[in-house]
């Protein structure tokens, strides 16, 4: 199905251009999100009448996500967290997580605009990028920790996770003589 972008998408284009998608991309996502038109001949003359319209909307949210990215970029929180000696979570910390830990410092941030490849599943510092608006996205750092106090420590660069060390007993040196075989290889 071929659609008229009305924002910008990752991977996808910019405002006004028309892309071909996937049927279910477009039904499911796009369309009813209000993020695409489908690509009649009447709906282009409805977007062109609106271009100027939509692309000050996108400016002005633009500018929106650029003042929190102001306050949000290079910031790090403390995520608390049950977890073993060797630093493995009970659970894990999700993108939701990471949002209510952003709204409990004054950010309104959605969960789908945070970008976790995978969960957090260690203690540690974690680096995670925040997406406010598709052309502004923020880094900030989790901190995920078993206490306030190993949280501290983990900031100033401690590592808080047990390593089990192992030595290993010597090997006796090898004798080639004992590696020779009886007859030749190619008999077989």
């Amino acid at each position: 199905m071929q659609v008229i972008l009305l924002e910008r998408i990752a991977r996808l284009g910019q405002m006004g251009d028309v892309v071909k998608v996937k049927d279910g991309f477009a039904r499911n996502f796009l369309l009813p999100q209000g993020k695409a038109l489908r690509a009649t001949d009447a709906n282009k003359a409805k977007f062109e009448g609106q271009r100027a319209e939509l692309e000050a909307r996108n400016l002005e949210r633009k500018s929106e996500a650029g003042a929190v990215h102001e306050k949000l970029d290079g910031t790090s929180y403390i995520v608390i967290r049950s977890a073993g000696e060797t630093g493995q979570l009970y659970g894990s910390v999700s993108s939701r997580d990471i949002a209510e830990a952003l709204a409990e410092n004054g950010f309104k941030v959605a969960r789908n605009q945070v970008n976790l490849m995978s969960p957090i599943k260690v203690i540690g510092l974690h680096d995670v990028i925040v997406q406010l608006h598709p052309e502004v996205e923020s880094t900030i750092q989790i901190n995920v920790a078993r206490s306030n106090d190993e949280a501290e420590r983990q900031s100033k660069g401690e590592d808080l996770t047990k390593r089990e060390t192992f030595e290993l007993p010597e090997l006796p040196p090898e004798d080639e003589e004992g590696f020779e075989m009886d007859g030749d290889a190619s008999e077989e």
